[in-house]
């Protein structure tokens, strides 16, 4: 039988940027394959290739045998080929059942009626769960993420190439995609999964293929391998996979919130009655389903979000003074002067910490710039703050004087979170600190995460990875819709129990500390 997928020598660039280099690789009809590698390993781009968003510059694409050209997602569809994105292609104001017709070629008005029926038989086939008339902005992620799924079936995909897309669903979503994903796979069809967990890749894929600096560097049979074998196979050396725990001395309280409220632009409430405490010397993990407040809990603590309610009580030593204050109306300036100190990265890494046109010397003196007086500003010392960074958290650049934005993704993080951590803080508030990172710099961070706790700095730790806070936090607070779920210890606490905890606020009881 013939392959639903062969990639025969395949070359992508981007002027001087080599994307993908003569790789070759084979999908089969009835199996999972996961794609693995690096940040930057050209996973993405190979994938964008086969859905028709790039034209590949040299080798060729077989598609159930036959050579083909893939100059559009259009060529995609009529091939069979439909990609999940990470970031969802979805229309908010819209339902289901519009945006899974949308774009479609035909008849300007469609029977509802007939067109719901249709998406419930392929919704029963595979086990996917959503109403065809529901809004999607009235949806949750899991839901948006089943629309896109329906869409590609719709359209008579085939073969179905998911990019990361475990990112922000709960274990409990994550179960259901995989059972979903199980069914297509007995159905016959071809699925092609891009995740860095490697677990998960364990847990469903046939076989891996791994690219490493836009190779191909092989493909293995999944039940053949262990994760520090696929690691070593991504990173290209043994990269140990072991989060280290050290235990909490001496714990004073640092930072407790007090029935926090905050609106949204809407006026519905973002944060609703959240209370917890951070302690000292302890990294608090904060758990949650995408949106249920983690942004906005950030800023309001770093004064960059207006509160409508509650208390954000800061507590610490300043030679030898107690030092008490609630933050709520001290502005960011004020805060930072108070021991604080935030490394929040958004989605548009470049637009809340770093100033993309400025170099790293640069960037580093945005943090204390006020402090000097006089005319003349000293670069000698954020210079020399730079170049450590470049060495202790192995950033690459051309050097200290090239723009942040001429950076990868994953260096730019590096470059926020190693300044923020330099400025020796009483509190980090880390949100999302790996997101975009390699295997080898996410474990770095996590290492530098471990160094402020033992120093005795107050961390909490906005994660997206389950198994990730389990390890690294102390505590983890669970948020559910903007509201407190409740306050678990990591040590004990399974995934499943958050998982259930991210979707469903308890009753009385909830606010419940873990000691």
């Amino acid at each position: 039988m013939e392959n639903a997928i062969e990639l025969r020598h395949v070359t992508k660039t981007f002027g001087p940027v080599i994307a993908n280099q003569d790789v070759s690789l084979t999908l089969r009809w009835g199996e999972i394959l996961a794609l693995l590698g690096e940040n930057g390993s050209g996973k993405t781009t190979l994938m964008n290739i086969l859905s028709g968003i790039y034209y590949p510059d040299e080798g060729e694409i077989l598609v159930r045998g036959e050579s083909c050209s893939i100059r559009s997602p259009k060529d995609a569809f009529d091939l069979g080929i439909g990609m999940i994105h990470q970031h969802f292609k979805l229309v908010d104001v819209l339902t289901c059942m519009e945006n899974i017709v949308l774009g479609l070629p035909g008849k300007q008005r469609l029977s509802r009626k007939k067109l719901s029926q249709e998406i419930r038989e392929i919704s029963a086939r595979y086990g996917l769960e959503v109403d065809p008339e529901k809004k999607v902005y009235d949806m949750s992620v899991s839901e948006k993420q089943t629309v896109e799924i329906l869409k590609v079936l719709y359209r008579g995909a085939n073969i179905l190439i998911l990019d990361e897309p475990t990112a922000v669903l709960t274990p409990q979503e994550i179960d259901r995609l995989f059972a979903i994903l199980r069914r297509m796979k007995e159905d016959g069809k071809a699925v092609i999964i891009i995740t860095h967990k490697l677990n998960e890749v364990m847990a469903i894929s046939d076989r891996v293929t791994v690219l490493r600096r836009g190779h191909a560097v092989g493909t293995v049979e999944t039940a053949e391998m262990d994760v520090p074998t696929l690691t070593e196979m991504i990173v290209g050396r043994s990269v140990s996979l072991e989060i280290h725990r050290s235990p909490v001395k001496d714990p004073e309280d640092r930072l407790r919130v007090v029935n926090l409220t905050c609106l949204g632009s809407e006026g519905h409430k973002v944060l609703d009655d959240v209370s917890f405490t951070l302690r000292s010397g302890e990294i608090l993990g904060v758990a949650g389903v995408a949106g249920s407040g983690q942004r906005e809990l950030c800023e309001a603590i770093a004064g960059l979000y207006d509160v409508a309610g509650g208390a954000i009580l800061y507590k610490n030593h300043v030679d030898g003074v107690e030092v008490s204050e609630n933050l709520v109306g001290k502005t960011p300036r004020e805060i930072i002067k108070k021991g604080i100190s935030m490394a929040f990265v958004p989605e548009d890494r470049l637009g809340m910490g770093l100033v993309g046109g400025l170099d790293m010397v640069e960037n580093m003196m945005l943090k204390n710039y006020g402090e000097h007086s006089g005319p003349l500003v000293d670069r000698k010392a954020p210079a020399a703050q730079a170049e450590s960074l470049i060495e202790k958290l192995d950033i690459v650049t051309p050097g200290i004087h090239t723009p942040v934005r001429m950076l990868s993704g994953g260096n730019v993080q590096k470059v926020l979170l190693g300044r923020e951590i330099d400025s020796a803080p009483a509190i980090l508030i880390s949100a999302y600190p790996v997101r975009g990172l390699d295997i080898n710099s996410t474990y770095t961070i996590y290492n530098l995460l471990n160094e402020q706790k033992e120093k005795g700095v107050a961390v909490l730790f906005i994660g997206e990875d389950l198994d990730v806070l389990l390890e690294l936090s102390d505590r983890i607070l669970v948020l559910c819709g903007g509201r407190v779920s409740g306050v678990v210890d990591a040590r004990t606490a399974t995934k499943e129990q958050l998982g259930l905890m991210m979707v469903h606020v308890a009753g009385e009881g909830a606010d419940h500390e873990a000691e």
